[in-house]
């Protein structure tokens, strides 16, 4: 399927990286996208390394297993870069997106040798400040996804996002202001080579 676009999503548990994969299907889905969103880990704990994929494309998949060469790998969590093996299988043409406050090219010698494209964005700051010192990265590290993949139109994913929010916050108002300027700031803010 060669429509077909595969994202990989590291994080720790707690981070909101299976939540983000998540939602990232619900937006490609309301577009009319197949889609598939599903998390990999062992004993659920907090703090504990976590993968969650994504499968989206314009034609239905019969394909159901982990993902391992994706076009896009998502790393919640920097320390990560040396736990894992996060560009494993990554391609070439594809890109890494790291929520880090480094920059792109401080952190290549980290990506063992991968030669594609490397992004950043600070998101553990975003969501600090956006949502009031709470350190929920996975809604700027989603933003940075898009913005980079440009799977869904922005416009589009800003919006689908609002709905899901409202709904998904419906009994917390005051927190869907802030999860939409963190969405919207990293998708200015992600900066890559």
């Amino acid at each position: 399927m060669s429509n077909m676009v595969e994202i990989r999503w590291h994080g720790r548990g707690g981070q909101g990286a299976k939540t983000a994969s998540l939602l990232l299907a619900d937006a490609a889905f309301n577009m009319g996208k197949y889609v598939q969103g599903f998390p990999e880990y062992g004993p659920e704990r907090m703090g504990a390394p976590i993968t969650a994929f994504n499968r989206i494309s314009d034609e239905r998949s019969t394909v159901h297993s982990n993902i391992y060469e994706p076009d896009y790998v998502v790393v919640v969590d920097a320390t990560l870069l040396t736990a894992v093996d996060t560009t494993g299988g990554l391609k070439k043409e594809g890109a890494i997106i790291i929520n880090s406050n480094k920059s792109p090219e401080e952190l290549v010698p980290l990506l063992d040798g991968y030669e594609g494209r490397v992004y950043t964005i600070n998101a553990s700051n975003i969501a600090e400040e956006e949502l009031g010192n709470r350190n929920f990265p996975n809604t700027p590290m989603l933003g940075a996804v898009v913005k980079v993949s440009g799977i869904i139109p922005e416009e589009v994913f800003v919006k689908d996002m609002e709905e899901s929010f409202h709904h998904k916050f419906s009994t917390k108002p005051h927190v869907i202001d802030g999860n939409m300027k963190a969405l919207k700031r990293a998708m200015k803010e992600v900066k890559g080579l």
